[in-house]
């Protein structure tokens, strides 16, 4: 497994690989800012905006690799309010299902961990579905949560739901 980042808009190969991920993480239920059915067309036009906020620097895109696939993603939002340069936000971790339970998550949250640090943050957030198996990943990895807020999204199937915000120190 590699971890990297992306630097360049995704070649078609790398574009089909990540809506893929996209595609089959909202299928199975992941509360991602997307509702069932995502078709290509939607995570295509999704991918190709996180392209542009890397090349602009508004973001750092990371992804993880099997055997040249990509299997796993997650991004640092970087571009923030003037009065809070110090923060970032952990943004759209993806692990794709057949790849679960083999500690990708955790790789690449600490991947995005020495990025923010990188670039000069000290504090970090992100959010999840309240009750969602990501939230044991969150707190394993020293993330600290906040009450849930009620009604916060809509899940995949379009079912209002509570969600937790994480935060930590870097």
């Amino acid at each position: 497994m590699q971890i990297r980042a992306v630097t360049e808009a995704p070649d078609p190969h790398q574009l089909e690989d990540l809506c893929a991920l996209l595609i089959d993480a909202v299928e199975g239920g992941a509360s991602l800012g997307f509702l069932k059915p995502l078709d290509l067309e939607r995570a295509q036009v999704y991918w190709e905006s996180v392209a542009r906020a890397v090349k602009a620097g508004d973001k750092a895109l990371l992804v993880a690799e099997i055997g040249g696939a990509i299997l796993g993603t997650v991004q640092v939002v970087l571009d923030m309010p003037q009065n809070q340069p110090h923060r970032g936000e952990v943004s759209k971790m993806i692990v794709h299902t057949k790849v679960r339970q083999l500690g990708l998550g955790m790789r690449l949250l600490e991947a995005a961990e020495e990025r923010a640090r990188f670039a000069g943050k000290s504090l970090l957030v992100l959010d999840t579905q309240t009750g969602s198996a990501a939230e044991h990943l969150y707190k394993k990895a020293g993330y600290s949560p906040l009450p849930p807020l009620p009604d916060y999204a809509l899940t995949p199937d379009g079912e209002l739901a509570p969600t937790t915000i994480f935060w930590k120190r870097i």
